[in-house]
């Protein structure tokens, strides 16, 4: 594994050193040195870099740590923590983000998930860089008030970072959902864009009527992004963030656990978190952590590649259609997945993204003689 500590400077935050608590737990960078990670763990580190975000802020307080060392680890935690520390601004922001995507590629190559907190969202471009090396088409999921499309031809912001990501060559993005877009802030012209690439988007409204719509889109996804602003102010501070709508921390929380328990996931972003907030948004923060974490110690292990000997196949035939639809359940977590067909001479660039996670009542649906959605919108990014 490459010396990743070149990127690093220690937090140097006071820990709690409690027995049960993650702050007992966690290895820490330190001044006494950069820790030697092993495969198969996560790795927490802080980014403050705020330089295209919606404030600049000329001093950056990183108090997150307090409170998510003080937390209690959950059941069954078995992965090993790691605090690797702050990356430092670069001279530019290009610097940042190539200390970012490298050390979000090592860390993934090395099958250990990054945490990053802190800066702007224009930090899931840097962290979607990372995934490049693997050479594999990836699937992003943003928890988002707005949808930061932006214009390509203007500088990357933290409001507007998307055309940017649809810019790259070669372009590994296969699919890109948000949960938690409210219209009244969402221009036209970007929601016909998302719908003219069969983008997902989860509005606000319908995730308040049954939040379980999102999981299926978190499962789908390797790079969860979340904007921090898209929580309601209340839920946070009020004199620091102006979203008078949004999301309520439970669902903050619910969604953390639901993108930890996918197999799929591979790396978590929270942005866009204003520095020296109230303690409530620091605290808030710190559960938000704990509820992925604890999703990941849920794991089952239930992705359907290969052997499907573990799940129940189902075939729905519908009307005018030549093939049945084809659904799987999980035998281990009662989850769904629908198969979409697609004969291409690349089929193994596309293998990862044939079975879509659903759920019952898209099975319900297509016994019904209704065409689930998520399966024509795959079935077009296919051809």
């Amino acid at each position: 594994m490459k010396d990743l500590s070149i990127y690093f400077q220690p937090a140097n935050v006071e820990r709690s050193l409690i027995e049960g608590t993650i702050g007992a737990s966690v290895d820490v960078h330190s001044d006494n040195g950069f820790p030697e990670i092993e495969r198969g763990a996560i790795a927490v580190f802080s980014v403050p870099e705020y330089r295209n975000g919606k404030v600049a802020f000329e001093t950056v307080q990183d108090t997150f740590r307090d409170d998510f060392y003080g937390l209690h680890i959950g059941d069954n935690w078995s992965k090993k923590l790691y605090d690797l520390g702050i990356i430092t601004p670069g001279g530019s922001i290009d610097d940042t983000y190539f200390a970012v995507a490298q050390t979000v590629s090592e860390l993934v190559k090395n099958d250990i998930l990054p945490i990053i907190i802190g800066g702007g969202q224009d930090l899931t471009l840097a962290c979607y860089k990372g995934f490049e090396s693997l050479e594999q088409m990836i699937n992003i999921c943003a928890v988002d008030s707005k949808l930061d499309v932006g214009e390509p031809n203007e500088a990357v912001r933290s409001d507007g970072y998307v055309s940017h990501l649809l810019m790259q060559r070669p372009c590994y993005l296969f699919n890109y959902a948000n949960i938690g877009m409210q219209r009244p802030l969402v221009a036209k012209k970007e929601v016909d864009l998302f719908d003219k690439l069969y983008f997902d988007v989860c509005r606000l409204g319908a995730f308040n009527a049954d939040f379980r719509v999102a999981e299926p889109y978190l499962r789908n996804s390797d790079l969860l992004t979340i904007d921090f602003t898209s929580i309601k102010s209340s839920e946070t501070d009020a004199t620091k963030y102006g979203n008078a709508n949004g999301l309520y921390a439970e669902q903050i929380c619910q969604i953390a656990k639901y993108a930890g328990m996918s197999d799929k996931m591979s790396c978590l972003g929270i942005f866009d978190i204003v520095p020296g907030h109230g303690e409530v948004a620091s605290n808030l923060l710190a559960q938000i952590l704990w509820y992925f974490l604890d999703g990941v110690a849920q794991r089952v292990g239930d992705f359907p590649v290969g052997t499907k000997k573990n799940y129940t196949k189902f075939h729905v035939h519908l009307d005018d259609f030549t093939d049945d639809l084809v659904f799987y359940k999980s035998d281990k977590s009662s989850r769904w997945w629908l198969e979409v067909k697609y004969l291409a001479k690349d089929n193994a660039k596309y293998e990862r993204h044939c079975l879509v996670p659903c759920d019952q009542e898209d099975y319900n649906r297509a016994l019904e003689n209704v065409i689930p959605n998520l399966w024509w919108k795959t079935l077009q990014k296919l051809s």
